[in-house]
Order: C-alpha cells, then sequence, then structure tokens
C-alpha cells in the first residue's frame, strides 16, 4: 500500500492506493491562508488517518517549483506561505517511511501514462486543464523533470499577446468572456450559440497550444485532464481543425490526443513517485 496525495490551493486530496485502486480517501479544503505550520499540520493530519504498517511509502504532487531530489517545494501555487517547505524531510521525520515530491502535472501523467489513456506508450505528454496550464513529459517510459521540475511548462509558451495558459485556461472564460467555464459549457451544452462560439474559439487556442508540444516532444499520446477536459466534446472539432494546419500531418494521425477519464489520477499518480 502506498500513499497519494495530491495537494492544490483549493483543497488536499489524500489516498490510500493499491496499485490503480484508490481504497480510501480523505479530502477536505485547504487552509491556504493559512500559516505555514497550520498548513503542514492539516496536511499530517490527513495522512495520518490513512496510514498503517502495510503502507510502505508516501508520494505527494504540489502546484510549485519543486527540487525533486532533495523534496523541496517553493512558492506553491495559491499557498502564499509556502515560499520553501522541505516537505520530504518533514513528513519522513514524522512517519518514517520514505516520501517523493514532485509538480503535480507529473503525478497526473505518471497516472494516466502507468494505469489510464497513455499505458502502453513510451513517449506521452499529460495536459492538465483547468484553473492554470500544466504539463508532465514522458520520454522512453520515464518521467522526464528537467531542473526543478520545470520541464513541460508549455502554459508559459508565449501566444497571442499573452501566454498558452492565459487563452487555454479557464482565465480564457473568466478575463475574456466574464464567465465560468462552467456556465459556458451548460449554456453550450443547451444549444447557446454564443456559448458554443466562444468554445470554438477556445478550441482553436487549444488546436495552437497541441501543436506547440507536438513541436516540442513528438509523442505517441497526448493525455488531457483538469477541469477542463470535461468538455472536451465542445471544442475537440476546433482544436482538430485548427490541427489541420499543422506542417507534418502524419504525426498528428500518429498522436492519440484525447481527455482522460481515469478518476483520481493525480492521487494513484503520485502514489508511483
Amino acid at each position: 500500500m502506498k500513499i497519494g496525495i495530491d495537494l492544490g490551493g483549493t483543497n488536499m486530496r489524500v489516498g490510500l492506493i493499491d496499485g490503480a485502486t484508490l481504497v480510501n480517501s480523505v479530502i477536505e479544503p485547504c487552509p491556504s491562508k493559512g500559516t505555514e505550520e497550520e498548513v503542514l499540520c492539516q496536511l499530517k493530519r490527513q495522512i495520518a488517518q490513512l496510514m498503517s504498517p502495510m503502507v510502505t511509502s508516501i508520494g505527494i504532487g504540489v502546484p510549485s517549483v519543486v527540487d525533486s531530489v532533495q523534496g523541496v517545494v517553493y512558492n506553491v501555487a495559491n499557498i502564499p506561505s509556502w515560499k520553501e517547505v522541505h516537505l520530504k524531510e518533514l513528513l519522513e521525520q514524522e512517519f518514517g517511511i520514505p516520501v517523493a515530491v514532485n509538480n503535480d502535472a507529473n503525478g497526473f501523467a505518471l497516472g494516466v501514462w502507468k494505469y489510464g489513456e497513455g499505458k502502453g506508450t513510451h513517449d506521452m505528454v499529460g495536459l492538465t486543464m483547468g484553473t492554470g496550464i500544466g504539463s508532465g513529459i514522458i520520454i522512453n517510459g520515464q518521467l522526464y523533470n528537467g531542473v526543478n521540475t520545470c520541464a513541460g511548462e508549455i502554459g508559459s509558451l508565449p501566444f497571442k499577446d499573452a501566454d498558452y495558459e492565459y487563452y487555454c485556461s479557464s482565465r480564457f472564460f473568466s478575463h475574456l468572456h466574464g464567465d465560468t467555464g462552467a456556465n459556458f459549457a451548460d449554456r453550450a451544452r443547451r444549444g447557446d450559440r454564443q456559448a458554443l462560439a466562444v468554445w470554438q474559439e477556445f478550441g482553436k487556442n487549444v488546436g495552437e497550444l497541441i501543436k506547440a508540444v507536438m513541436f516540442t516532444y513528438a509523442p505517441e499520446a497526448i493525455i488531457i485532464g483538469g477541469g477542463i477536459s470535461s468538455a472536451f466534446p465542445l471544442f475537440e472539432t476546433a482544436m482538430r481543425a485548427s490541427l489541420d494546419t499543422f506542417p507534418y500531418p502524419t504525426n498528428v494521425t500518429a498522436t492519440r490526443i484525447i481527455p482522460s477519464t481515469m478518476p483520481h489520477a493525480a492521487i494513484i499518480g503520485a502514489s508511483l513517485l
């Protein structure tokens, strides 16, 4: 048994994992405005609820820059007090078992590569699309971290007058169109023409993001996760139309681009770290 953790500024998700199975979980709101110690104490308390002699290790995905060797996290997104936290050391001292720390998008990528839609590939990119854009890179069957797990920050590449994250995450809906992606999805599913047009525009942007991934990594599969992935049917057609201008059409044909339907992929992937 292992414990996998998906740590976010909104929720802390801690799961007891047996292979690809989530046996039990403790999910609570994150005290994101609290002190470093307050956030850490809650995390320890949630882990303790699932600990037993059968648990052999802990893996945790964090939305931040991570020194994955030393297990230090820096400037965690949406948790202002976590500027530099020696998370591996602190949790190993508390629980006495090995702890691995990495970026949360890398956890998602590992989960879908090992047990989900990316299973069987050697080269894969996992894209998380929600509040922001994250990506995890699998090359030759190995997670590629880069320095401080910063490899694969595709969302920060310049695009139009900002970057891909601005145009391919929830910011596109809230900042450019004044409503949430969830509300636009509800309206589009009811046939609202304005909402459908917004999703078509979004799909074109995502198509350009996918091109950037393909130019950079030429993977066998690009698996999309995060909150926006559930709306994939609303933007898929426009996304694929944008890919028609990719200069290497055989690569488009060879690359599987699909949303993940794997439950708890990030928690299960964290347990694989």
